[in-house]
């Protein structure tokens, strides 16, 4: 596994998760997933860029996808994608399905980041499904 990234929308919910999985209750599982922190900067992709480009970048470069609750607003929409492309071998989405209260609550916010761990622990048992939801 490569790495992760925070879609552009969720940019600071995921600066909240990665504090949490950095802390010290879960800084020795963060550590052993070896996952490189990603970003829209890091590989020039623009804020603009299409979901259905977006999803295709994360795939051939092994990326892990934080987003959003996107919806099916069109054939370059992410939840249109997923549905045409998905194959067996995909990496899944991960979909915040609160984002603001990763914000406005700790306890939600970590129920987020367990459950995202307890995703990227068994990654390979859930390529394929297309998108995944958390908590």
């Amino acid at each position: 596994m490569a790495g992760i990234m925070a879609d552009h929308n969720v940019e600071g919910h995921f600066v909240v998760l990665l504090r949490l999985w950095t802390s010290d209750a879960w800084g020795a599982v963060w550590g052993s997933l070896q996952l490189e922190v990603e970003s829209f900067e890091r590989f020039g992709i623009p804020h603009d860029t299409s979901d259905h480009d977006l999803w295709q970048i994360c795939q051939q470069r092994e990326i892990i996808l934080l987003t959003a609750n996107r919806h099916d607003e069109g054939p370059d929409s992410l939840e249109a994608t997923i549905r045409v492309l998905n194959v067996p071998s995909s990496l899944p989405v991960l979909t915040i399905a609160d984002p603001e209260l990763v914000l406005a609550s700790r306890d939600y916010a970590e129920r987020v980041a367990i459950q995202v761990l307890e995703y990227l622990l068994d990654l390979d048992h859930f390529r394929g499904v297309g998108r995944l939801f958390v908590p």
